[in-house]
């Protein structure tokens, strides 16, 4: 006989809850705000905003605004000619929560709040939790539900479930206002819906397995690149509607590559619509400058004691995963985070409550950031920005790490620029600038960064850093991402990197592809199509990236010459790879490197070839072993080294070896 189960008691209560609220005209109920309040609601994006609902059969529109120290509240907007007489909001008790339903409100209507503060100014300002704006320099927000989209990425999904650590990572950076525009437009930027075909068919094409995008949510300026942002919950709308960037994000994922969107918990700006000085108070910064104010970048700095302001971060990042399927956040600026004598000179800044320069509260918030992130989405990456050597950033927080994924390796980026910047002749004295990384590299789990922070600002251009003539710029910037490729820990290749554009970003205008009509961008686009073939194709490149067994010198020490050696391994001990790194324009002849076992040793990668536009030096496909002892190897082989490359070998072992040789990656297949 079918029976029906009772219903609970706390089934009974949350249905009592929600009959009360209806009977309100809310969607919040006091639980939500109990939640709020101790900084625990993660999905209050839900709650507070603006949302289309029904009451008593009325379709309309709920706001809900926390604004605790405000005199009173109205929502204005489109719908009542900006007056703030029209729809006062009520404080629902001492949570600091303002809300109203506004019948016959619909999708689309612009609004924003009008706060009356405690000196009794009357503050218009934007919704904090907003999900759509106008389009700069209009500063509105937009009724919108973001949520009716069908996704077709389940698949992605599913295997995004076991994590990036033992895969390969290889992310393009973008700005997506300048990676292409439409010149018979004005020189437009692309749509989210034109980057959906033609960016992610490039960036597959390309092998690079992830995008990772300036900031998307909305900001103001345009030269903040994104950085400074006012409408953390909204998706700019300078490139279409939310439910563009979602197709964006699946069409993505339907091609097997993630998406990483650089997130700012760090710091806002000071702009009148946004969050500063939020109800005439210092809501979400501080009030002493000396806390809440970064002097360099003019910026106010979040509370991160305040519980509603963690939760509204803490939400955040969780909405960028959940509603827009996002695989990584990349948190920009952790180290402005954890000091609190950041740019700031004695006298500019308070210390802790011991004494220390530490910020425990945003030490306290990235731990529970992370925590609270991989509860929910445990496949994701959090990318920490963080240039000192804080100790732990990607150790668990139960071991009292700050239990991020990752962290941009800073220090191996400033020391590779600095090398490869320089004038051959001296490299040999400055020698552990390419050899020093491997001392701490198993400390974190790195990610080497050549980003857009490193080819703006008259810091010039990837080609540009390099030295010599024309050949010699292009030689050596392919032995550099040789180089890259070959290191451990996961890689990120801005922009316009990949075909040597020579001038500097600009984030107005679009980069320079008419350079691809010129041989040597074209052979030096292909030669980083091919290393990410390679980088996907060999495990030993990304398996082993945070085990010191995925890696060993053959020789660091030969500075006189400027070359160096190593191995990748992969789990399987035969199966690895040769790298040799020649970072002067002087070639050589017989040049020993020592080897483990006594076999072929297949040259599968030549910088110098001259389909990446070499001089076509090398190893007539490779060199079999000889039985001579050098670098604590028992054998060893005898190589022709162009100037400024990288030669890659795998071994080739007989067929009934206990290693399976999966031959050579398809670093020659035509592509462009």
């Amino acid at each position: 006989m079918n029976r029906t189960a009772p219903k609970s008691q706390s089934y009974k209560i949350r249905k009592l809850i929600k009959q009360i609220d209806a009977a309100q005209n809310s969607i919040i109920s006091d639980y939500d705000l109990y939640l709020f309040n101790e900084g625990n609601h993660h999905r209050i994006y839900e709650r507070l905003g603006a949302h289309i609902v029904e009451f008593d059969g009325v379709r309309g529109a709920f706001f809900a605004v926390w604004a605790p120290n405000a005199q009173s509240v109205s929502v204005v907007g489109s719908f009542n000619n900006w007056d703030g007489r029209v729809h006062p909001m009520k404080l629902r008790g001492g949570s600091g929560v303002w809300e109203t339903f506004v019948p016959h409100v619909t999708e689309g209507a612009l609004y924003k709040y009008e706060i009356k503060t405690p000196s009794g100014e009357l503050y218009i300002k934007a919704d904090p939790y907003a999900f759509y704006s106008e389009h700069s320099p209009a500063t509105a927000s937009i009724v919108y539900n973001p949520g009716e989209f069908h996704w077709n990425d389940q698949s992605w999904m599913e295997k995004r479930s076991n994590g990036f650590f033992n895969k390969p990572v290889s992310i393009y950076e973008v700005h997506l206002g300048s990676w292409a525009t439409v010149p018979e437009e004005g020189h437009r930027p692309l749509t989210y819906i034109e980057l959906a075909d033609k960016l992610v068919d490039y960036v597959k094409k390309m092998g690079f397995t992830h995008i990772e995008v300036l900031p998307v949510a909305e900001h103001p300026f345009g030269g903040s690149w994104g950085y400074q942002i006012t409408g953390y919950y909204s998706v700019t709308s300078r490139y279409g509607k939310p439910e563009d960037f979602m197709y964006f994000v699946d069409k993505c994922h339907q091609n097997d590559i993630g998406v990483i969107i650089d997130w700012v918990p760090a710091h806002f700006p000071k702009d009148g619509h946004g969050l500063a000085r939020f109800d005439g108070t210092a809501l979400y910064e501080h009030l002493d400058p000396r806390q809440g104010e970064h002097p360099d970048w003019g910026t106010h700095i979040f509370n991160y004691g305040r519980h509603e302001v963690r939760n509204f971060l803490i939400a955040n990042a969780l909405f960028w995963f959940e509603k827009y399927h996002i695989d990584g956040l990349r948190v920009d600026a952790v180290a402005s985070m954890l000091y609190l004598d950041y740019a700031k000179k004695e006298g500019e800044w308070v210390p802790n409550k011991w004494g220390g320069k530490e910020n425990v509260e945003a030490i306290e918030f990235m731990r529970r950031l992370n925590s609270t992130v991989f509860k929910y989405f445990p496949g994701v990456m959090m990318i920490a920005e963080e240039s000192t050597s804080w100790a732990m950033v990607t150790s668990p927080v139960y071991t009292g790490g700050l239990g991020f994924s990752f962290k941009w390796n800073m220090g191996w980026m400033n020391d590779f620029l600095r090398y490869i910047g320089m004038d051959p002749i001296y490299r040999k004295y400055h020698h552990n600038n390419i050899t020093f990384s491997m001392m701490y590299h198993y400390s974190e789990n790195f990610i080497l960064p050549l980003s857009h922070d490193e080819v703006v600002h008259g810091k010039g251009s990837m080609i540009n850093k390099m030295f010599g003539d024309l050949w010699c710029k292009f030689a050596g910037l392919r032995v550099s991402y040789g180089f890259m490729y070959g290191h451990p820990g996961k890689k990120l290749l801005f922009m316009g990197n990949e075909f040597g554009q020579f001038n500097e970003w600009n984030y107005k205008q679009s980069l320079d592809w008419h350079l691809l009509e010129f041989d040597l961008h074209k052979k030096l686009r292909k030669f980083v199509h091919d290393l990410n073939m390679l980088y996907k194709t060999e495990r030993c490149l990304y398996e082993l990236d945070y085990d010191v067994k995925g890696f060993e010198w053959l020789d660091c020490n030969d500075k006189d010459h400027s070359i160096v050696s190593f191995i990748r391994r992969s789990r399987e001990e035969k199966d690895f790879l040769v790298f040799v790194c020649n970072f002067t324009p002087v070639a050589h002849s017989n040049y020993r490197i020592g080897v483990p076992y006594d076999v072929f040793y297949r040259e599968i990668l030549n910088s110098d070839s001259y389909i990446y536009g070499g001089s076509n030096m090398g190893n007539l496909g490779g060199v079999h072993a000889d039985n001579y002892q050098i670098h604590n190897r028992p054998y060893s082989i005898s190589l022709q080294i162009p100037p400024l490359s990288i030669l890659v070998f795998k071994p080739v072992y007989a067929p009934d070896s206990a290693c399976w040789f999966w031959g050579a990656p398809a670093v020659s297949l035509e592509v462009f």
